[in-house]
């Protein structure tokens, strides 16, 4: 007689209401500690998911209101097209039901292609990684904390924060069973310091990604459940075929990537097609990171290590982008007027005119005048120590 060995590593997959239940439980068990709660919505899956199911939650009745619930749209102005009219239909509909969407959003010298067109600092790279605590961080921590002056008291933030489907399996969510006894599951509770702003909750940390393409694509969009235009966000990753594709979007033509990944997926869809000139910043981001487009210190005056070092954008460097730019802009939205589609809008006229007040003043990052030769120009080589190794080949 044959006997069925058992399988000591087996586990039986969490199911939509399972998913559902565990977060409810989650914010039973510490949201009603607070009676102020902030979302953080970066427009995605993940997040859009978790600020649907917790208003759909608050209406139904299923968890109690905060005395007071504030979600911050984090923008950076760099988000596809396709996300970005997602996040204005939701927006309004989270309006409807008595909510208000609160746009974060980094001052204008800061923005992307201000902080680069005007200012003239290079592209970022995985070596100068600027560009997330300037558009998404710090605008969104200051924001934080002037909502925490206006309540006078901490603050809850929930997150979107997903471990995926492992995380149920392989026990990685063994942090939350530590914190005040919670369930496995309950969520990924962070209780910071008392006298810290907000402590943090991620109430959707256990949900399988094919449970938050099944509330996104199938259970939000109903009037039961909220009404939500949030199958919009699929085009976004694939469309129909999201979920297979695994797909993760970023800005666009985000320069830290080989290959812009969610902009190909997108393009796939005929509808979307008319979005191809975006594929051309990519290019241009990685053109401006030349040396012959950069000022370089002369390493004479300089201190430190790197006295070399390359440093900002030049100014025709900047304008001929900035053209580029336009041109890639305007030829998108000519496509987008014949077809009915939705406008972009890389760089708006606000923006326009930062960038140019910035030209006129002959901006330049601190520790630059724009009188360093540029990073093409052969030079002796100069060692942190003082040491002048000449160029033999002048």
């Amino acid at each position: 007689m044959k006997t069925e060995q058992i399988n000591i590593f087996a586990t039986s997959r969490m199911q939509m209401n399972e998913s559902i239940e565990l977060t409810i439980q989650s914010l039973l068990a510490y949201g009603t500690r607070y009676d102020h709660w902030c979302m953080a919505w970066s427009g995605g899956k993940d997040s859009s998911t978790l600020v649907t199911l917790v208003i759909w939650l608050i209406k139904s009745g299923k968890i109690p209101a905060p005395k007071s619930l504030s979600i911050f749209y984090s923008d950076t102005r760099q988000e596809l097209t396709p996300l970005q009219l997602a996040v204005d239909t939701i927006s309004e509909e989270i309006e409807e039901h008595g909510y208000r969407v609160h746009a974060v959003m980094a001052p204008i010298e800061k923005r992307f292609l201000c902080y680069i067109l005007g200012r003239g600092v290079p592209p970022p790279s995985n070596r100068f990684r600027w560009c997330t605590g300037a558009l998404k961080v710090y605008p969104m921590e200051e924001r934080i904390i002037e909502l925490h002056a206006e309540k006078g008291e901490k603050i809850l933030m929930l997150t979107g924060v997903r471990q995926g489907e492992s995380a149920a399996r392989d026990g990685r969510i063994i942090q939350s069973c530590s914190k005040d006894g919670a369930e496995c599951g309950q969520g990924w509770f962070q209780t910071s310091m008392p006298d810290a702003i907000c402590d943090t909750l991620a109430p959707i940390l256990h949900w399988r990604v094919c449970h938050v393409w099944e509330w996104l694509k199938h259970w939000a969009p109903l009037p039961e459940y909220g009404d939500f235009s949030t199958e919009i966000i699929a085009d976004a990753y694939g469309g129909d075929e999201a979920e297979e594709k695994n797909a993760r979007t970023g800005c666009i033509g985000c320069p830290l990537v080989d290959k812009d990944q969610s902009l190909d997926i997108l393009l796939t869809n005929p509808k979307w097609q008319y979005l191809q000139p975006l594929k051309e910043l990519k290019p241009i981001y990685r053109w401006m990171r030349e040396p012959a487009n950069r000022l370089r210190k002369t390493g004479l005056d300089e201190g430190g290590k790197n006295k070399q070092r390359m440093g900002p954008l030049t100014m025709i460097a900047r304008e001929t982008a900035f053209n580029q730019i336009i041109s890639i802009q305007e030829r998108i939205n000519e496509s987008a007027s014949r077809l009915k589609m939705p406008l972009v809008c890389l760089i708006n006229a606000e923006e326009e005119a930062h960038i140019r007040h910035c030209w006129s003043i002959n901006q330049w990052p601190d520790g630059w005048d724009g009188d360093e030769p540029t990073g093409d120009v052969i030079m002796d080589k100069i060692y942190s120590d003082g040491t002048i190794f000449p160029d033999l080949f002048k």
